[in-house]
């Protein structure tokens, strides 16, 4: 039996392409949901749209501290993995949340190998809790699957060599399998108001050093102000402490936050895309839009050719300035595989 333990919009998307592949194999699994994200838009429109297994048990976590948010997390966990030990072959982990850290935690302790998918990703910045998510994470897996050659490199560096595989990334399984889907259940009318359908960027904003501190939201907000064009930004509960404060231009379209269909319709549709996050940096370049990704440095160092993702401070300038710079469009190229990265996980778990 497979545990799988996922907390995080991410992991939803990723879990059920993985899922259904281990299905078809006979290959029985567990599905833990640590509750790390419980709006409903944030988890269980997921489950509902993917057609997800259902979990078997929710720690319903919470949002907290890091601290506090992994300790439960792994409490919960290491109870039920104690009861069902004997019958545990592997913990599958996916990204770098708390919940893959708790998950890897608890399965260590108990000597249950690892799988982690998505592998040696190293923005190389230790101030990012993620960073140091997925280097622990890498430290303690059995089976690590990269997205590309660098995280192959990355792990190479810090001497993990063994039971790596570069198997593509999964999240582009689920972008080929389900944007079409999306587009024919959903048009941009149903989600956007018409003035704005053909006219916008996309933003999302969720990463703490934005989201918790006013001056650097500020920033980012002022800068889609003298963006020129109509800005449409799911607000990410994240948000809600301090989105309060500030006065929104009028050109900046505020949302709820999207399901996975939903957003694939619209960034279908959006010109560009400005985001702190990791997965969108990718869907934005398998959709051929150029992206603005406010961070200093990226763990999708590919993402960054021939400038269809351009990094950029937290300065209104800075941003603009990236915004307003523009890859050449016959310079894209495919990133992170063929979209087969399901089936050889699938097939190396079996073997």
């Amino acid at each position: 039996m497979i545990v799988t333990v996922i907390g995080a919009r991410p992991q939803f998307i990723k879990a059920a392409v993985l899922s259904k592949e281990l299905n078809s194999r006979g290959i029985k699994e567990v599905i833990i949901h640590t509750g790390q994200h419980y709006d409903y838009k944030m988890s269980e429109v997921f489950f509902t749209e993917l057609s997800l297994p259902g979990a078997e048990i929710n720690l319903n976590v919470g949002s907290a501290s890091h601290a506090v948010q992994t300790g439960e997390i792994l409490t919960g966990l290491e109870k039920y993995l104690l009861e069902h030990k004997n019958t545990i072959s592997y913990v599958l982990l996916y990204g770098d949340t708390n919940s893959t850290l708790a998950g890897a935690l608890a399965a260590a302790k108990l000597n249950i190998p690892i799988i982690h998918v998505e592998a040696g990703l190293r923005s190389y910045n230790r101030t990012m809790p993620e960073e140091i998510n997925r280097v622990m994470t890498d430290r303690l897996s059995s089976l690590l699957f990269c997205s590309s050659d660098a995280g192959k490199d990355n792990l190479k560096k810090e001497g993990i060599t063994k039971g790596v595989h570069i198997s593509g990334d999964i999240m582009l399984d689920a972008f080929n399998i389900y944007s079409g889907i999306a587009m024919n259940k959903i048009s941009t009318k149903e989600i956007l108001p018409e003035r704005i359908v053909d006219d916008y960027i996309l933003l999302t904003i969720h990463r703490p050093v934005n989201t918790d501190n006013l001056e650097n939201l500020s920033e980012i907000v002022g800068a889609m102000g003298e963006a020129k064009t109509n800005v449409v930004w799911p607000v990410h509960p994240r948000n809600n402490g301090t989105i309060g404060k500030l006065k929104i231009p009028s050109n900046v379209h505020i949302t709820d936050p999207y399901s996975y269909f939903e957003m694939m319709v619209v960034l279908s549709g959006a010109k560009k895309v400005i985001t702190d996050s990791g997965g969108l940096q990718k869907e934005a370049n398998w959709a051929k839009k150029p992206c603005v990704t406010i961070r200093t440095e990226t763990e999708w160092i590919e993402t960054l050719h021939n400038n269809w993702n351009i990094l950029a401070n937290v300065d209104r300038n800075d941003i603009l300035q990236a915004l307003n710079t523009n890859p050449d469009p016959v310079s894209w190229i495919q990133l992170y595989g063929n979209g087969d990265a399901g089936k050889k996980i699938a097939n190396i778990i079996e073997a």
